[in-house]
């Protein structure tokens, strides 16, 4: 019988659904990309229509493996990898949503998360979820959908309704709706599994009012959990890794010692730090969450997420028109030398980590008649790198450990520029890898370990390489005179739009 060439990862974003087919040695060999819509009907609300998530997602995978001339027959596995605290809510009959999927960035649930704070629950949910209450995650988004689509939550006692995240959803459909499954790192971000037991938990179903009827099974990151609707492909194909988008970008980046890191600059930025066998209690208002299971064992991970990453300049391109296409940012950028002064806080939906403030707004400071379009422009890149900081500084603080580089990946990590700065800001070595798809290159990795494409660990480590160490190149002091005004101008963004003031 020929042998199986290929791992095809399917990453599905926040703005687009991509698929990447990778060969025994790590290397992509094509890739397919098509954006979807997003949707914003009330401020502060963000959707996704899962059928067009769905649809796109499902013409790329065809349409790479005609790419790679390759047929499905060279396919080994397929991996999955997502968005992550999406939350979608469909019929089980027929495997139509009920609603538009409620991104990770919607905010319309702050009261409620506001809600169970005042009744004392933060220090007992962080405790069993590694969590935080705040409007990201997915508990409170499903009880919303529960509670405002007319007869959702009875339907979903009597067990007519499935819940998931995205990649639950693509598992659904890829399948045929034969399984129902998510992994443990995207259960780990719903506010619903124990990290500690890695089950749903029922104190926590409670307090989140959530059906347990409606929730999907928890599987492994890497082990076949489904095989493919033969219709879609004319033939069954494994699906043997799922990971939730950051994890799967850390695994991609052979983060596998404990206290290595990885940034992901993409619609926001996501900061990961492998913490090994037992999660860490953050102090610092950080994420403790699952990174993978492989083999049995469980990896966890520190996080630090960031709403606006690359959508700050999106923003700027869609929003204000300063550039027709996002890579003129650099450009524009490297038209001054500093941006003399001007910070945006890009809060344009709340504060992530370490701040979590969901009234924050965006705030553009500092500006002069003097002030241009590259200034601005370089206070945008500015603001992706100093973000970081926060975050990283507030990790470091958690784990006790000093990091010794970042490894960064990400659409806006090819800029050398916002790289520079980063090193700049941090202080540390950026290292930015031959391979930048990460987050498929990590699911395609646990994908090929869960059928034996690849062996072990080690058969896989020597395939990562950097391409490009970006050295601090500002001294000590300017460093934390940058600093210092970042902190100034975030403290002018909090709490904007606070109700009632």
């Amino acid at each position: 019988m020929k042998a199986k060439r290929y791992i095809l990862a399917l990453d599905q974003g926040t703005t687009s659904s991509r698929a990447v087919l990778f060969d025994r040695e790590g290397t992509p060999v094509a890739m397919a990309q098509r954006e979807h819509a997003q949707h914003y009907p009330h401020p502060g609300w963000v959707e996704h229509d899962p059928g067009e998530i769905w649809r796109s997602q499902l013409t790329v995978a065809h349409a790479v493996v005609g790419l790679a001339g390759a047929g499905i027959a060279d396919v080994a596995a397929i991996g999955i990898t997502n968005q992550r605290e999406t939350a979608v809510l469909w019929e089980r009959s027929t495997g139509a949503p009920v609603h538009p999927a409620l991104v990770w960035q919607d905010r319309r649930t702050a009261a409620e998360c506001e809600k169970l704070t005042a009744k004392g629950l933060g220090a007992r949910i962080q405790e069993k979820t590694g969590l935080l209450i705040d409007p990201y995650f997915s508990a409170t988004k499903l009880a919303w959908l529960l509670d405002h689509v007319p007869g959702a939550r009875l339907r979903a006692e009597r067990g007519e309704l499935a819940f998931g995240t995205i990649d639950s959803w693509l598992v659904w459909q890829l399948s045929g709706g034969h399984r129902h499954v998510t992994d443990v790192s995207n259960a780990s971000r719903t506010s619903l599994m124990n990290i500690h037991t890695l089950a749903w938990d029922d104190e926590l179903l409670g307090l989140f009012g959530i059906p347990r009827a409606v929730l999907p099974e928890i599987v492994p990151s890497s082990g076949v959990v489904a095989k493919t609707d033969p219709a879609l492909f004319g033939t069954s194909v494994p699906i043997s890794g799922i990971a939730g988008d950051q994890q799967a970008a850390t695994f991609g980046q052979a983060c596998w010692q404990t206290g290595m890191a990885k940034n992901t600059y993409g619609t926001g930025l996501f900061l990961l730090m492998n913490t090994g066998a037992r999660p860490i209690a953050s102090r610092n208002r950080l994420l403790s969450t699952v990174g993978w299971q492989l083999g049995g064992a469980t990896t966890y991970a520190l996080e630090g997420s960031i709403f606006m990453g690359g959508a700050i300049i999106q923003w700027l391109r869609d929003g204000l028109g300063f550039i027709a296409k996002a890579e003129e940012i650099e450009t524009l950028a490297a038209g001054c030398t500093t941006s003399e002064g001007v910070i945006l806080v890009p809060a344009f939906t709340g504060l992530g980590a370490p701040h979590w403030d969901p009234y924050a707004r965006g705030s553009l400071l500092g500006m002069t008649r003097g002030t241009t379009r590259a200034h601005i422009a370089r206070a945008a890149l500015d603001a992706i790198a100093l973000q970081t900081v926060d975050v990283l500084g507030a990790m470091e603080s958690d784990a006790g450990i000093a990091v010794s580089e970042l490894r960064v990946d990400g659409g806006a990590s090819r800029s050398d520029l916002l790289m520079q700065i980063q090193a700049d800001l941090l202080g540390k070595p950026v290292v930015r890898p031959q391979v930048t798809e990460t987050t498929a290159l990590g699911v395609a990795y646990l994908a090929g370990l869960g059928v034996g494409f690849w062996s072990d660990l080690n058969e896989i480590s020597q395939q990562w390489r950097a391409a490009r160490r970006f050295e601090p190149a500002v001294t000590a002091s300017e460093r934390a005179a940058r600093l210092a005004d970042w902190r100034r101008a975030l403290e002018r963004a909090r709490e904007w739009a606070r109700p009632g003031d």
